[in-house]
């Protein structure tokens, strides 16, 4: 073996270029908007990894996510001012209630939370949301509803850069000019009556 050949094997892979830098906010997920507060390397099981550590500093949470995974478990960046704007237009819509057993339903509306995608966490807070004239929610769509509306302001708020109870009242105000009355949702699998 030469000289050249053993020290291009010794030589470190280059760095990939990096999607976010540190100080940047994102969007992870399962918790929310998180910010980088700086990247770091970790020997784990005998190998070196570098990782984001995403502060999430509401929930008084850390998290350590390998750079090289970010996205396939689908931390992202903000949503743009437009994909925001259209999630506020998506609660002035019409709440598509699917007639489907409530575990069901709550099982979509967690996933739908769950996905990180503003649009589907909008949905959620359109279809859970209750105008005064409706019926109280169950505890657990009120949950489902805070967690749903608590991740949309979050994400609106840091796009917009507004303080906590300022998003929420912006989301709240889009839910004001949403129609009255929910529609059914007949795609349900559960055919009408003929």
């Amino acid at each position: 073996m030469t000289k050249k050949e053993a020290s291009a094997k010794t030589k470190k892979p280059a760095k990939k270029k990096q999607d976010f830098k540190i100080s940047q906010q994102i969007v992870y997920p399962a918790h929310g908007v998180g910010q980088i507060i700086e990247i770091e390397d970790q020997e784990v099981a005998g190998m070196k990894v570098e990782l984001f550590v995403v502060d999430f500093e509401k929930d008084k949470m850390t998290l350590k996510v390998p750079t090289a995974k970010a996205k396939s478990v689908g931390m992202r960046a903000l949503s743009s001012a437009e994909t925001v704007k259209s999630a506020l237009k998506t609660l002035g819509g019409r709440a598509r209630i699917k007639r489907t057993m409530w575990s069901r339903r709550a099982q979509e509306y967690e996933a739908k939370i769950n996905s990180g995608d503003l649009i589907s966490i909008a949905e959620v807070v359109r279809d859970l949301h209750r105008a005064g004239g409706q019926p109280e929610q169950s505890y657990s769509e009120r949950q489902l509803y805070e967690a749903a509306l608590d991740r949309m302001a979050r994400e609106v708020g840091a796009v917009e850069k507004l303080k906590d109870e300022e998003a929420i009242a912006r989301v709240e105000t889009a839910l004001q000019k949403q129609a009255p009355k929910p529609e059914p949702d007949n795609d349900a699998g559960e055919g009408a009556a003929a």
